[in-house]
């Protein structure tokens, strides 16, 4: 028999392996059972919620994969109509260049009809074919057009207005061009200087050589003006001038 003492300090084998286990060993021993068992039922867990709602996983990501590639395709649509109206849009180009200015029209025309950055350009184009064989008018209502559209940039708006001015300047109305300018010449607006030097021109057609010259003058100063339009303005200064 050994004495009591022994019988304290040997513990009896047990069934996981070692005959002895310490107080410490003992615990970690614990804590991977319970590791373990924890890890079991979150599988468990898991596993049911999959049972329950699997099918709505698979066909949330098939959804998904439809949008993403339907993207791509309606990218890849945009892209290629760019492309096709860019080169419709040079060979109207081309063919104003060579004075076929009837087929460039109808090009342009085409063109137009689809709208985008490449559509409003081709109005523009098309105006000014029209103005070229002498449809004043076509033209007109073009730039009118472009001119009262709210989803055409103001800047654009303003150049139609612009345009429009100058193409019927010499039958227009001066005052009428004047008032039709006016918003153009406010400071700010990108067409300004060129909108000043028409009004000048109007006045001048009105016959107040005063308010001509005062114009010029300040366009002469003007530095944020292109170089050609302060010198153009600077020799209608001086010849205004008493």
């Amino acid at each position: 028999m050994p004495p009591p003492a022994a019988q304290f300090a040997s513990p009896r084998p047990n069934r996981y392996g070692s005959a002895r286990i310490h107080q410490a060993g003992a615990g970690a021993f614990v804590s991977d059972i319970f590791r373990e068992i924890d890890e079991e039922l979150r599988r468990d867990n898991l596993l049911k919620l999959w049972q329950r709602y699997g099918r709505y996983v698979i066909a949330g990501i098939v959804v998904l994969l439809a949008v993403a590639g339907g993207i791509v395709l309606w990218r890849d649509h945009l892209i290629n109509e760019r492309k096709a109206l860019s080169t419709r849009y040079f060979a109207a180009l081309a063919l104003a260049g060579e004075n076929k200015d009837a087929e460039a029209g109808k090009l342009f025309a085409d063109i137009a009809r689809s709208g985008g950055g490449y559509g409003l350009l081709a109005r523009f184009e098309q105006a000014e074919t029209l103005a070229k064989t002498g449809d004043k008018k076509g033209a007109e209502a073009i730039y009118q057009a472009i001119a009262g559209d709210s989803g055409v940039d103001p800047e654009f708006r303003d150049l139609a207005t612009l345009l429009s001015v100058m193409r019927g300047f010499a039958d227009a109305d001066a005052k009428t061009s004047i008032a039709r300018l006016a918003p153009l010449t406010e400071a700010g607006k990108p067409w300004r200087a060129t909108a000043l030097e028409l009004t000048a021109a109007a006045q001048l057609k009105a016959g107040d050589k005063a308010a001509a010259l005062a114009i010029y003058k300040k366009l002469a100063d003007d530095l944020s003006a292109p170089e050609r339009l302060r010198a153009r303005a600077a020799e209608m200064a001086a010849a205004l001038s008493p």
